[in-house]
């Protein structure tokens, strides 16, 4: 028998949910963003804690401002905010409703999610909105004001369009109230993600107020934090298996591996949920975590991606399984990643390493290889080039990173090694597309990409390598090209 998911129908779901009054819970946190990483993350922590009858008053009032968000919030809504969560192991599945949510603001209603974050209910402000969300120039490095959206935003702040410029007049709307401010807490994966949503604020107020501005950089607090869990995209056979696997009938489950991290510096000046006691680390620098997980574990994923994506490989365990594709990625972590990773507290970086594979190989997850190929042209600026501008300052060789780009560019040419039609992949999917035909004939034609690569494509020491790369990948293929790579 299958079962709707709704609170009506909870007491008849027959695996695990909330032992909690949700009724009684107080939305304390407006969150922006509600896909599956967050559902599967922030908001398993919270429902965590819930059980254990604490942080009751920082339940998740959920908030969006794109086309998109509006399903989200309708197919939640009829569910009473409630969804499933399904935790993978190689070996096992476990699924748990999650009652951590308690309301959904109008997408794209920016009245009432200024209303709601100006209220004194709201202590945190937390955002999942995607890599490229946060309006990075990667020219520079910082927040693009220039962009059409914000601009827009600057010129007409009584009636914003992006998170920022919501925030913004939230914050000033607290201040005007004499209500102290709420925390702004970035769960995106980005390097620094409270001081690059600090700027954006900050930036977005100066544009309309320059002493708001002034003001929000003084009082309000943006903890850094690294977030980790591997969350695949949700589709007919995730619905389907929750229905036959858990007699669940939920339009919004979500997948993820039984992995979780979440490292958050301490800095919440109106309170915080006690989320140690849920497993969240805090520390006093989030660095050191946060450039082991993006340069290990998000460049790997990069180096896994691409060499499989021309091979027609399908899911990211069977990248895995792959001998050359994870042969590549033992050899680029362990000889050119690894070693410029700083070191982190009471952690052994060759075991973080062995964990993050194991987590690649896990049948269980679904994950694609698609999802990994996503986005490179904001990914791999901030997950890739960095490790490359670092070896190249310390006179260190890159063969290997400098062949996980010209995979990329190949990739970006649009066709597999077998000839099948790679479709558009990232934002910029027409322009990367051109620039990547143009390199064929000449590899300087990518490099010069400033926006992704600044200096770093313009050094010898790293455009040798990428163009003998990428000629050998237009001569021979994937395969063969990473049987050169690895000597076999």
């Amino acid at each position: 028998m299958t079962i709707r998911l709704n609170q009506e129908n909870l007491p008849l779901i027959g695996v695990e949910k909330p032992g909690y009054d949700r009724a009684a819970l107080k939305g304390g946190i407006v969150h922006f963003g509600l896909g599956n990483f967050h559902r599967a993350h922030q908001a398993v922590c919270l429902d965590r804690l819930m059980n254990l009858g604490l942080g009751t008053d920082f339940a998740i009032v959920g908030a969006g401002v794109l086309p998109s968000d509006a399903r989200m919030r309708e197919v939640l809504a009829e569910q009473d905010y409630l969804y499933t969560v399904v935790e993978q192991s190689a070996g096992a599945s476990r699924a748990r409703v999650i009652g951590a949510m308690v309301d959904y603001l109008p997408a794209g209603d920016a009245g009432a999610i200024i209303a709601r974050l100006a209220g004194p209910e709201t202590r945190i402000a937390s955002l999942t909105i995607t890599e490229g969300g946060y309006f990075i120039d990667a020219a520079t490095g910082h927040f693009d004001t220039a962009h059409p959206a914000i601009a827009a935003d600057g010129s007409a702040p009584g009636t914003p369009k992006t998170v920022f410029g919501i925030l913004v007049a939230a914050l000033r709307a607290r201040r005007e109230a004499g209500l102290a401010p709420f925390t702004v807490m970035s769960c995106d994966n980005i390097p620094h993600n409270g001081r690059v949503t600090r700027e954006a604020v900050v930036e977005t107020a100066r544009l309309s107020d320059p002493e708001l501005a002034e003001w929000i950089a003084g009082n309000v607090a943006f903890p850094n934090a690294m977030v980790d869990r591997i969350t695949p995209a949700t589709s007919d056979r995730e619905r389907g298996l929750v229905r036959e696997d858990f007699g669940i009938a939920d339009e919004s489950p979500v997948f993820c591996e039984d992995f979780l991290q979440w490292v958050l510096e301490d800095h919440f000046p109106l309170g915080r949920p006690p989320l140690e006691e849920a497993g969240v680390a805090f520390v006093d620098d989030v660095t050191p975590w946060e450039m082991m997980k993006i340069r290990i574990l998000n460049g790997g994923h990069a180096v896994i991606a691409y060499p499989s994506g021309l091979m027609d490989i399908h899911f990211v365990h069977e990248g895995m399984q792959n001998d050359l594709v994870r042969a590549f990625l033992d050899k680029v972590e362990t000889e050119e990643i690894i070693p410029v990773v700083p070191p982190v507290p009471n952690t052994d970086l060759g075991a973080y390493f062995a964990k993050v594979s194991e987590r690649c190989a896990n049948p269980k997850i679904g994950d694609t290889i698609r999802r990994l190929c996503l986005d490179g042209s904001n990914r791999q600026p901030k997950f890739i080039v960095p490790t490359i501008a670092d070896r190249l300052a310390r006179g260190l060789g890159v063969e290997g990173l400098a062949l996980e780009s010209a995979l990329w560019c190949r990739y970006c040419v649009g066709v597999t090694d077998s000839g099948a039609t790679i479709e558009p992949n990232d934002p910029n999917w027409e322009h990367l597309t051109r620039v990547a035909q143009a390199a064929q004939a000449d590899p300087g034609a990518w490099l010069a990409m400033a926006e992704i690569y600044g200096e770093t494509g313009q050094n010898p020491a790293f455009a040798e390598p990428f163009a003998r790369w990428l000629a050998m990948l237009g001569e021979v293929g994937t395969a063969a090209t990473l049987r050169a790579y690895l000597g076999r």
